[in-house]
């Protein structure tokens, strides 16, 4: 594959600076370099004081950094691709899409402008790792390791070991590899991530640019990050200087236990401007035991599509409070459909943890066991109760292709003549067979069709648009535009402020929240 000519060679570089972007941390070096390791005798890691606990930064971080180094690895996997024309593999020497790629072809390497194609090339991704057992079992990030071949991990002391891949785990990018080694290899604990505080000091450890061991510090900026990475989204802010190659690399407290993974960095230059996320070892340590045990993950399987509590669905539900997870719909047949839990509920509690957030509700059910009969506090017209749920297995749900099920709908009758009305800034029909093929609705589709939504009204505000159908006003069925108009008007003449609509678009339910303003 070879490169597009460009007109001016150091555009790509500015769009690079300029760029602000969340980077992953991996990096590459091209083949026949190798990671540089300080050699150093290998000191199993131990506990040290109390730092942790006081918030006193020690004097020196070198006794800490000499205890837990050692069971620091670097991680380097070759990666190859095919040609463009999908002739003979080839490798890069930085994955696709990565902005080293841009960077290194403006500077004239193998990749740059006017290069001829040279066939197959190597380039090895480089990151980090650590050992967490005297087996030899190494942890590290999936995006490390996925797609790569002759996975090899370079201990503290410079011995290279070959790595086999025990399992990954995409959804929160972790993986697990396996060495073998005729001595005993130093290892690291996991620490408790929950007692990490905002401010508390952390260390960093890890391969940045290849470069080899590495230590750096900060402190936790921040808790609960959500990089829209992956659907358990918890990731610990720290402002120590973290880089590519540090992916993979344990985050310690000052009693040199592990608190976090290294993943990746905000950073308008591919560099570290001191913003930085790792994956918290409570996360972490659930993923990695699955991982050593069946060789990958088993989460827990609730059933349910969820979203927000926004203030208006809070008040127009009558819930005190806007927090929990709204339940938009429920898988057929699976734990929640079977516990008797409906669309329009609010999960407020489960299993005795509190949902004060709809992005919590998903990280608990994953690690809660397989087949686990929890109690589900729901919040349902006006009050609280309480349903058992026996937890199902998520990946079993989607290897059967359970999870792409619809609910399936009765057939609906047949529709009177459209008979148009005006509420809410919406235009609404019923659903008549032109405007069913119109819209590319289902034929079993029910409910009372927008076809039309006001400019700037609050609707449009709230993303509903013409083609959209509403199944529910205010959790009860609503079958013609008089049904809406007068489920509207009763609820303005009860005091709502809002009024809470189930709104279906291409298969896809959520629940829209709509201020009533002046009848």
């Amino acid at each position: 594959m070879t490169s597009a000519p460009h007109s001016d060679h150091r555009a790509p570089a500015r769009r690079l600076r300029h760029a602000l972007v969340a980077v992953l941390l991996g990096t590459t070096m091209l083949a026949g370099t190798a990671a540089v390791a300080v050699p150093s005798q290998a000191v199993p890691p131990q506990s040290v004081t109390a730092a942790a606990e006081t918030g006193v930064l020690p004097s020196s971080l070198a006794p800490l950094a000499e205890r837990v180094s050692p069971a620091v690895v670097t991680i380097s996997a070759t990666r190859t691709v095919m040609d463009a024309e999908g002739a003979a593999p080839r490798r890069l020497p930085f994955p696709p899409g990565s902005p080293f790629e841009e960077f290194f072809r403006d500077f004239g390497g193998p990749d740059g402008p006017g290069q001829p194609e040279q066939g197959p090339r190597g380039g090895t991704s480089v990151g980090s790792g650590f050992i967490i057992d005297g087996a030899g079992h190494v942890v590290t990030n999936n995006h490390v390791v996925e797609g790569g071949q002759d996975i090899k991990v370079t201990l503290h002391d410079g011995t290279e070991l070959p790595a086999t891949v025990v399992g990954r785990d995409a959804k929160t990018d972790l993986a697990l590899l396996k060495v073998a080694s005729d001595k005993d290899l130093p290892h690291l604990a996991f620490g408790d991530s929950d007692k990490a505080r905002v401010g508390d000091w952390v260390v960093a450890i890890g391969n940045p640019f290849g470069l080899g061991g590495t230590v750096t510090t900060g402190v936790v900026s921040a808790r609960g990050r959500n990089i829209n990475a992956g659907p358990y989204d918890d990731f610990i802010q720290t402002d120590a200087a973290i880089n590519r190659g540090n992916s993979g690399g344990p985050m310690f407290n000052l009693n040199g236990e592990v608190i976090g993974i290294n993943t990746a960095i905000f950073s308008p230059s591919g560099g570290s401007v001191g913003i930085g996320f790792a994956i918290p070892s409570n996360i972490a340590r659930t993923v990695i035991d699955q991982l050593k045990e069946f060789g990958r993950t088993k989460r827990g399987w609730l059933g349910v599509r969820i979203q927000g509590v926004t203030p208006e669905i809070a008040e127009s539900l009558g819930l005190p409070a806007p927090k929990g997870a709204l339940v938009a719909s429920v898988t057929p047949n699976g734990p929640a459909a079977k516990a008797g839990i409906q669309a329009g509920d609010v999960v407020t509690k489960f299993d005795g943890k509190e949902i004060n957030e709809m992005r919590r509700l998903p990280r608990v059910v994953a690690e809660t066991a397989i087949e686990k009969a929890v109690p589900v506090e729901v919040w349902r017209k006006g009050k609280s109760q309480t349903v058992q749920v026996k937890v199902g297995e998520l990946e079993a749900a989607e290897e059967s292709g359970l999870l792409a099920n619809v609910p399936e709908e009765q057939t609906a009758p047949k529709a009177p003549a459209p008979k148009a009305t005006e509420a809410l800034g919406l235009k609404l029909t019923g659903i008549t067979p032109e405007l069913r093929q119109q819209f590319e609705l289902k034929a079993e589709q029910r409910g009372v069709l927008v076809t039309e939504v006001a400019s700037g009204s609050p609707a449009s505000e709230k993303g509903v648009r013409a083609g959209d159908v509403i199944v529910e006003v205010g959790q009860e069925e609503v079958k013609s535009p008089a049904d809406v108009t007068a489920k509207v008007q009763k609820a303005r003449e009860q005091g709502k402020k809002s009024i809470l609509l189930l709104v279906e678009r291409q298969g896809d339910l959520r629940f829209v929240a709509l201020p009533l303003g002046q009848g």
